[in-house]
């Protein structure tokens, strides 16, 4: 596929998630709510009061409670499927990192904005060079 093939317009959506609110089951209604096909998390401010994250070669799950400042928060999202990764800082400043899992709970508020690309939809194939089910891009029919 030519790079220009993949050429897309973009709009922005704003959402703020309240005390209480677990991150990916609101994501997961907003993408849903929105029929978003294809986006992404651009800018992020928060926190958290537990952290649910899967570390690099791991298959477990480590779900951490405290109060979390959430430093970043990266990756795709589509109507099936999101892969996000994020970096939190503890009370002492120490910072975590992993991918996200279900158990992300929000402390005082997280505010994010939401990319799409208008043009392309996201889907998920099973890649035999990594063994997961990667990131497909496909123009979106018009």
């Amino acid at each position: 596929m030519r790079a220009k093939d993949l050429v897309s317009s973009s709009q922005f959506y704003s959402l703020r998630l309240q005390p209480g609110a677990e991150l990916i089951e609101q994501l997961r209604q907003f993408i849903q709510v929105n029929h978003i096909k294809a986006g992404w998390i651009a800018s992020v401010v928060g926190s958290l009061s537990s952290v649910s994250l899967r570390y690099a070669g791991c298959e477990r799950t480590n779900l951490i409670e405290g109060k979390f400042e959430v430093i970043a928060l990266g990756g795709t999202l589509d109507s099936q499927f999101e892969h996000l990764h994020m970096s939190v800082a503890d009370e002492t400043g120490r910072v975590i990192a992993g991918h996200v899992m279900s158990g992300n709970i929000v402390r005082t508020t997280l505010e994010l904005i939401i990319g799409e690309l208008c043009d392309v939809e996201f889907s998920r194939q099973h890649c035999v060079l990594s063994g997961y089910d990667e990131l497909v891009i496909t123009s979106k029919e018009v």
